[in-house]
């Protein structure tokens, strides 16, 4: 497995890669701050560990970047610790945000949870379901409603499964954090919300109204149209 390790400390990226080269990741780095993207194309990683403050250009941009011709997953590592960071890091694609100094089994821990979501999910016998007149491609990563199709990153479509495979009837916020990282010691609340959010509005921008809805103090319930 490769992890593409966007990070221009020496002394962070020395750490992690030796760490990681104990369970088997393979970690590359960029040649060049200003062509990272090269080293994207070239690597094929399937994971993405990226810090905010960069040479040239700073992890946002990168992220976008690379969500615009990739779904690899993206973990932004950063010291930074204002709450828009994170809010900016998820609206823009990414799958998890740890702040430094951070300690190296909890890294381990949400990146295991990641690889196993994202690249054993596709296993899984159902491709394709039905949800209030919309299809779910679940190999595609996308929903189309009425002609309109939007495409879902790896925790959205996550999320949309579980409420869709309950449907009218409540998951709790802990055990969707449980289902989408195993452990949730390890999960920051916020992060949940920004990713049903996003969710949200993906689903409202192909008119899909109203069909996530938040049950205060017990969780989130995606309901049949009229019901």
């Amino acid at each position: 497995m490769k992890v593409l390790l966007i990070e221009d400390d020496p002394s962070i990226f020395d750490m992690i890669k030796e760490r990681f080269g104990q369970w088997s990741l393979q970690i590359v780095g960029p040649q060049n701050f200003q062509k990272v993207m090269d080293d994207f194309i070239k690597e094929k990683p399937q994971l993405v560990l990226i810090d905010i403050q960069l040479p040239a250009y700073d992890g946002f941009h990168w992220c976008r970047e690379i969500r615009r011709v990739s779904k690899v997953p993206i973990l932004f590592l950063s010291s930074r610790d204002h709450p828009m960071d994170m809010v900016m890091a998820m609206q823009m694609g990414a799958d998890d945000f740890v702040q430094k100094p951070f300690h190296m089994e909890v890294l381990l821990a949400k990146i295991q949870a990641i690889l196993r979501r994202t690249y054993d999910y596709v296993e899984e016998p159902l491709e394709v379901t039905r949800f209030n007149g919309a299809v779910i491609d679940y190999a595609r990563s996308e929903i189309t409603f009425n002609g309109q199709l939007v495409s879902l990153t790896k925790n959205e479509l996550f999320i949309l499964r579980v409420l869709v495979e309950k449907v009218d009837h409540i998951v709790s916020r802990d055990d969707l954090m449980r289902k989408l990282w195993d452990d949730e010691r390890f999960v920051n609340d916020n992060t949940l919300s920004v990713n049903v959010n996003r969710l949200r509005m993906k689903l409202e921008a192909i008119e899909l109204h109203d069909v996530i809805v938040t049950k205060k103090g017990l969780g989130y319930i995606a309901v049949t149209q009229g019901a």
